[in-house]
């Protein structure tokens, strides 16, 4: 009987024996599916530095770039308020992670481990509060916004962008903190340990990549979120990146090609290096979130 099951285990990996059946089976679904994945960004790091002859110029091969200039980067850079665009970003995106990312710890941690009655029924309120489409909220939001004296300053979107990044952050934690074990816990207190040291010195430490899987969640949704930023902001320096790049760059019918897709590449390499550099804790902490 062990021998069957065996040799039933060799012939079933006994696809991949050969090299042709490596590439049918294995190369070339992944090869298809890097080459889609990957051609929007290759279609726009070429544009950003193809000279705008070639781009209105139908001769010519369009997947790629005979002259290559940077004439559109200099637009971008110094012809238009890119640089405040950028910079409020990355101040509004840092700041409403770290606090949204405080916020749904200390909302987590007391859900789940502090049992009090009808936790179950806050962390599915917190998650159902996440599936609100934010074209529903933003008309109460930007009367609020409005009647505070917020309205048209980063400190609109720092406020409003914790009403969605909360929710999920709140949800992604509970499940890395459900996985946690009890007992850790127990023995701190038995110790003497208060709620707050248990929080800093045992359940924080072991749950590293919940964090960093929901604060790379946040700061990407910060960085590319549109629809609050059009809604509350109009002068042009208190813009964020895909406010103006969109709304500057385009003047009716003309599109301003080169510099569109140098801004969007400009604002993909954050989002990219910070995916890059953290994938294995991202993956660990999304592991640990669905594990139960």
């Amino acid at each position: 009987m062990k021998k069957a099951v065996d040799n039933t285990d060799t012939v079933g990996m006994g696809f991949l024996d050969t090299r042709l059946r490596r590439f049918a089976t294995a190369y070339l679904p992944i090869g298809i599916f890097l080459i889609v994945l990957l051609f929007p960004f290759y279609w726009m790091a070429i544009t950003a530095v193809k000279p705008d002859a070639e781009l209105l110029s139908r001769a010519g091969n369009p997947f790629w770039v005979i002259n290559p200039t940077l004439a559109h980067f200099h637009t971008l850079l110094f012809k238009t308020e890119f640089p405040a665009w950028m910079w409020n970003t990355v101040l509004v995106s840092v700041i409403a992670t770290a606090f949204s990312l405080a916020a749904s710890v200390l909302a987590a941690y007391s859900i789940e481990r502090l049992r009090f009655k009808g936790a179950k029924h806050v962390g599915l309120g917190i998650f159902l509060a996440y599936l609100v489409p934010p074209t529903i909220l933003f008309i109460p939001l930007a009367n609020v916004v409005f009647k505070l004296g917020l309205f048209d300053s980063r400190m609109a979107l720092i406020l409003t962008y914790p009403t969605f990044l909360i929710p999920f952050c709140t949800w992604l934690l509970m499940g890395y903190f459900r996985s946690i074990p009890f007992e850790l816990e127990e023995c701190a207190l038995i110790d003497g340990a208060s709620r707050w040291q248990i929080l800093t010195k045992i359940v924080l430490p072991l749950a590293v990549p919940g964090l960093i899987s929901a604060g790379i969640f946040a700061f990407t949704l910060s960085w590319n979120e549109f629809i609050y930023a059009l809604t509350f902001i109009s002068s042009s320096e208190s813009k964020t990146m895909p406010v103006g790049v969109i709304t500057e760059l385009v003047q009716g019918d003309v599109y301003q090609w080169g510099p569109l897709m140098a801004g969007a590449l400009f604002g993909s390499l954050p989002v990219a290096f910070v995916y890059s550099f953290f994938v294995e804790y991202y993956v660990s902490g999304m592991t640990g979130s669905v594990k139960e």
